[in-house]
């Protein structure tokens, strides 16, 4: 046999035992890097790593909070796979791609350390750094689940989201490098707690440190007895039958944010005379009075209560307006009705705007606007009088 062949057959021999020790090395590279992240620790069961696609699968991810009360990890990721994205590498741009299998995410919000879990405490882009150190173009989740524990503490309010389906495309703006908002979202999921469903879809720019957006979120077809334990809470009735659907569009450049939330139920019933639950009397004539108010201010011909309800300000400071809110319920009863869509009437170049100062601009626009009017008609006053008098003269 050749020194030729049997050097390629020893170079052979050894990149199949690289091969089988890779995944090894790579596990225990891994789990390192997980086992001490402050106040959470993880865990990864296996790893598959596939050379050719230029890729590999990490199976059974677990993060778990120490020394916390939650059984449940914050996440549990039964496959991850991380892989080079050849379409933009064709691109001249080396970055990788994640998809996430039936990740389930578990946060909880409590005044107790031991009982909150948000994973607010903890970098995770550095972490994920070390696990990918080529940057993240797309992210996908496929079939998840979102946990949100204790929302609203008393009473407890908990709001999961299933069938989680999401994408999040172009995060280091390969494509589409002169648009403002480079990166497309969207995600949809089920809401079986209050039986309805999530959609969600926006335009982003997730290079910024406080990334810019424009989105659509919409709630649909909630339904309204599931909502009974904080109504009895914070308004003393209960909702006998109806829906509820929830449209948002909001809108942020460089901290700065606009928009709106636009409630619309349907088929609401708050009053029922023979109802046996222990009810009070307060609560009797509280329901009494709301059955009153809605039919009062709702659309009869479509059977709905809906409002508009401006939103602006900062993150930190999102101011709400009354007036407007008033307005768009009665708008809504004797006007016109809201329709069950988005108005689409928010843009990026509105987050830098307030609603306040909207109005006090469009006040100063129709002041000048009758100002300038009364100048014309002055002026033509003062034209009328002068040809008179210049008519009463050759006389």
């Amino acid at each position: 046999m050749k020194r030729a062949t049997k050097i390629f057959i020893a170079l052979v021999v050894l990149l199949i035992i690289a091969r089988l020790l890779l995944p090894y090395f790579v596990l225990r590279y891994v789990n390192k890097t997980l086992a001490d992240m402050g106040s959470y620790t993880g865990h990864v069961e296996d790893i598959d790593i596939q050379l050719i696609r230029g890729a590999y699968q990490i199976d059974g991810l677990r993060i778990r909070k120490i020394n916390g009360k939650i059984k449940e990890p914050f996440i549990y990721i039964p496959k991850t796979d991380l892989s080079v994205e050849w379409k933009s590498l064709f691109k001249g741009k080396l970055v990788s791609e994640v998809e996430c299998y039936e990740p389930e995410v578990n946060f909880a919000f409590s005044e107790s350390e031991a009982s909150s879990q948000t994973g607010a405490d903890v970098d995770w882009t550095a972490y994920l750094k070390k696990l990918l150190p080529i940057s993240i173009n797309r992210f996908a989740i496929i079939n998840g689940r979102v946990d949100l524990t204790s929302l609203v503490t008393q009473p407890r309010a908990d709001l999961s989201i299933r069938k989680l389906q999401g994408e999040i495309r172009n995060i280091r703006n390969v494509e589409d490098k002169n648009k403002k908002l480079p990166s497309p979202v969207v995600a949809s999921g089920d809401v079986p707690g209050y039986g309805g469903t999530m959609n969600f879809s926006a335009n982003m720019n997730l290079l910024k440190e406080m990334p810019d957006f424009d989105y659509n979120l919409r709630f649909t077809d909630l339904q309204l007895v599931k909502l009974n334990p904080l109504a009895k809470a914070y308004a003393n009735l209960d909702f006998e039958r109806g829906t509820v659907s929830v449209y948002s569009e909001m809108a942020m450049l460089n901290g700065k944010l606009n928009g709106y939330l636009k409630p619309l139920t349907k088929g609401m019933q708050i009053f029922k005379l023979n109802e046996h639950e222990g009810r009070s009397v307060g609560r009797f004539f509280t329901e009494l009075l709301a059955q009153g108010g809605t039919a009062i201010l709702k659309n009869q011909k479509h059977d709905q209560v809906a409002t508009r309800v401006p939103l602006s300000g900062t993150v930190d400071n999102i101011k709400t307006f009354v007036w407007p809110t008033i307005f768009g319920v009665l708008r809504n009863a004797y006007i016109e009705a809201f329709k069950g869509e988005f108005d689409n009437n928010i843009t990026l170049s509105d987050a830098l705007k307030n609603v306040k100062e909207d109005f006090k601009e469009k006040r100063a626009e129709r002041k000048a606007e009758r100002k300038e009017k009364r100048a014309e008609r002055k002026a033509e006053r003062k034209a009328k009088r002068a040809k008179r008098k210049a008519e009463r003269a050759k006389k």
